[in-house]
């Protein structure tokens, strides 16, 4: 094997494994931040207004989904794992959704920055200028999707890796039906 092949191979399973793991989050708030925006317009369309685009939308589902996995990577979220399933679940919906706050609240103050703010109007343009509405259905929303992608990610992990996917795309339902404990005596 030549050195070229050695050096690709890992870099390659890198990426590949990279890939894996980024795909499933990145689908999921794809799909829910296009709903957010596709939503959002339905409701301002009698109003002739537009809220954002789907490749806005698309892209902070990128982020948001490499942003799970790094996050994931801290040990401080894996506290409640040996917990029953509800702990960990709104432990890192919270989180998630924390971080995710900060990071849109900071965007809208660099917008600000960079159309011209000073610090000292930091103030009169949280309270009259920022729009707390849309700012907190989006979080909302936010909080629900984060909420259902832990529900998912940590019944997948309890029941083993894949074992989701195999239940809902590869298995008939006869094959997954749980039978009741006996109540035979023996």
């Amino acid at each position: 094997m030549s050195l070229e092949n050695k050096i690709n191979t890992p870099l390659l399973a890198f990426v590949i494994k990279e890939l894996k793991e980024v795909f499933p989050p990145t689908v999921f708030f794809a799909t829910g931040f296009n709903l957010i925006v596709y939503t959002t317009n339905l409701l301002l369309a009698d109003y002739l207004l537009s809220f954002g685009s789907f490749l806005v939308a698309t892209t902070a589902a990128l982020v948001v989904g490499k942003a799970v996995l790094v996050a994931n990577a801290l040990p401080f979220l894996r506290r409640f794992d040996t917990a029953a399933m509800i702990h960990p679940v709104l432990f890192k919906t919270i989180v998630y959704w924390a971080v995710v706050f900060v990071v849109r609240f900071l965007e809208k103050l660099i917008e600000y920055f960079l159309a011209g703010g000073t610090f000292s109007g930091i103030p009169e343009y949280v309270t009259n200028h920022f729009s707390w509405h849309r700012f907190a259905a989006i979080q909302i929303w936010i909080f629900v999707l984060f909420f259902i992608y832990t529900c998912v990610a940590e019944l997948n992990a309890r029941l083993g890796e894949g074992e989701l996917r195999r239940i809902f795309f590869a298995r008939r339902s006869l094959e997954t039906k749980v039978k009741p404990p006996s109540t035979d005596p023996d």
